[in-house]
C-alpha cells in the first residue's frame, strides 16, 4: 500500500482517484496549470505543485519532478493525458516510483491498433476481420470482403480520432481520405 500518490490528471478524473485513495487512507497530490488554480480537483488534493507557467499537463520531467517534490511513492495517471504513455510509465519506473497502470511495453503494444489486434489474435482472443492497406492494395475488394457496414480505422488514431464508419461501397474512399486527413492532423501519422 501506497502512502501518497500523485495524480497527473485533472477535474473529475484526478477528483474520483483521489476520493478512492482518501477511503483507503493514502496521501494525494496533483500538478495543476495556472488555468485550473482554483479548480476543484487542486483544493481536493492534500498537497497541489503548479506546473511551471508555459508548461502542461503532458510535462513528463515537470510530473516527475512534482511527484519527487512531495514524496509520492506512485503515480497515477488517470487517463487520457500521459496515462497511454510508454515513455512516461518508464520513466516513473526509472524515477523509483510505482506507475499506477499497465507496463511500459503492454502500453506501447495496445498504442498500436496493428500490434495489439495481432497480440489478442495470437492470445485467442476474438477479433473482427481486418484488412490492412498499404499502396498494393485494393480498398474495394478489401471492404467486399470484410463486409458492409465496416470502419475505417487509422492505426495511428485514437479516442474516435481517425475512423469512419461505411454503410456502402461508394463512401470507402472518402472515409479513407478523411480518416487518414485526421489521424494526420491529429497525430503526425496517415
Amino acid at each position: 500500500m501506497f502512502s501518497k500518490i500523485l495524480v497527473a490528471n485533472r477535474s473529475e478524473i484526478a477528483e474520483r482517484v483521489m476520493r478512492t485513495c482518501s477511503e483507503m487512507g493514502i496521501a494525494t497530490a496533483v500538478v495543476f496549470t495556472d488555468h485550473d488554480a482554483t479548480s476543484p480537483f487542486v483544493d481536493a488534493a492534500d498537497e497541489a505543485v503548479p506546473l511551471a507557467a508555459g508548461s502542461s499537463y503532458l510535462d513528463i520531467e515537470a510530473v516527475i519532478a512534482a511527484a519527487n517534490l512531495v514524496g509520492a511513492e506512485a503515480i497515477h495517471p488517470g487517463y487520457g493525458f500521459l496515462a497511454e504513455n510508454a515513455e512516461f510509465a518508464r520513466r516513473v519506473r526509472e524515477a523509483g516510483m510505482t506507475f499506477i497502470g499497465p507496463t511500459p511495453d503492454v502500453i506501447a503494444t495496445m498504442g498500436s491498433k496493428i500490434a495489439s489486434r495481432a497480440t489478442m489474435a495470437q492470445a485467442g482472443v476474438p477479433v473482427l476481420a481486418v484488412a490492412e492497406l498499404d499502396e498494393d492494395t485494393d480498398p474495394h475488394r478489401a471492404g467486399l470482403a470484410i463486409g458492409y457496414p465496416l470502419v475505417v480505422k487509422a492505426s495511428s488514431g485514437g479516442g474516435g480520432k481517425g475512423m469512419r464508419i461505411v454503410g456502402h461501397p461508394d463512401d470507402l474512399a472518402d472515409a479513407i481520405a478523411g480518416a487518414s486527413r485526421e489521424a494526420l492532423a491529429s497525430f503526425d501519422d496517415a
